[in-house]
């Protein structure tokens, strides 16, 4: 009887994984697709099969960079996300770890109230016009500024969870040793929240980098652009040439996967930890 249970549950196991790679070779196929015909000349890549060429052409991903002006949206990229991941996760850890601290309905009441940005529509006239009236419009400074306010929300609502877990007896035992609060929580405090932080960061410049509404509609210079809009940019140009429009989405989405590979670990570890207190 126990050796049937056994097999029974070693099958269900089996099934399991065999289940979980079959998905995911589904969700890897367009992205492999892609990189295959990157790599194509313009005419193999206009059938988009998985087929391997013989003559590799690398020198899409030159031309690419050369003709889409990658470089300029690149650093353009990287402005965007990591002032939105320094500001974010300052301005999130802060807020939550005051609202944790204090029981007043107040702060219940403001976390709850940012907290709902979570699942509120963007209104994306009524922004333009205070971007307008903020004479934010079409300036690095303003995107920043967005990609922070619209994900601190959900990063709020992560982090407070997590200041939950560490003891209140820690801020005491450092006020009666001297600490002012500002100090309190940059070395004491922020210390403690490096798991949920890690992961605030990874996924707000998972978010920033993804983002292609957002600079379409705030930013009218193509100068300013991220490479998400390039990538849009570029497909209007050369449409027809797919093996340049696949090579630019690699280049695109590289960055991305790296992130995601190097933080996922960390990912998964910051969204559990603040599930359960003790």
């Amino acid at each position: 009887m126990n050796s049937r249970m056994k097999n029974r549950k070693q099958l269900g196991i089996l099934g399991v994984n065999l289940l979980a790679w079959i998905l995911s070779l589904l969700l890897l196929a367009p992205l492999l697709l892609i990189l295959v015909n990157s790599l194509k000349t313009s005419k193999e890549a206009s059938y988009m099969s998985l087929a391997l060429t013989a003559d590799p052409q690398w020198s899409n991903y030159t031309t690419v960079i050369e003709k889409g002006k990658l470089y300029t949206t690149f650093l353009n990229s990287l402005i965007y996300s990591f002032s939105s991941v320094l500001l974010c996760t300052l301005l999130s850890s802060m807020a939550a770890y005051v609202m944790s601290r204090n029981n007043r309905k107040l702060h219940g009441f403001l976390y709850i109230f940012i907290v709902l940005g979570i699942a509120m529509p963007i209104n994306f006239v009524t922004l333009m016009r205070v971007m307008q009236f903020t004479r934010l419009m079409n300036k690095r400074i303003g995107i920043v500024l967005l990609y922070t306010a619209t994900q601190i929300p959900f990063n709020v609502f992560l982090i407070h969870s997590f200041v939950g877990k560490i003891p209140a007896e820690i801020d005491e035992a450092a006020t009666i040793d001297g600490a002012a609060p500002m100090g309190l929580f940059l070395r004491v405090v922020l210390p403690l929240l490096k798991p949920v932080l890690v992961t605030v960061m990874v996924l707000t410049f998972l978010n920033t980098w993804n983002e292609f509404v957002m600079p379409l509609y705030f930013l009218d210079h193509s100068s300013k652009w991220p490479m998400t809009l390039a990538v849009y940019n570029f497909f209007g140009m050369y449409f027809k040439d797919w093996n340049l429009v696949c090579a630019d989405i690699v280049l695109t989405s590289a960055p991305v996967i790296l992130v995601y590979l190097i933080g996922q670990k960390y990912i998964v570890a910051g969204m559990t930890a603040g599930a359960i207190k003790g």
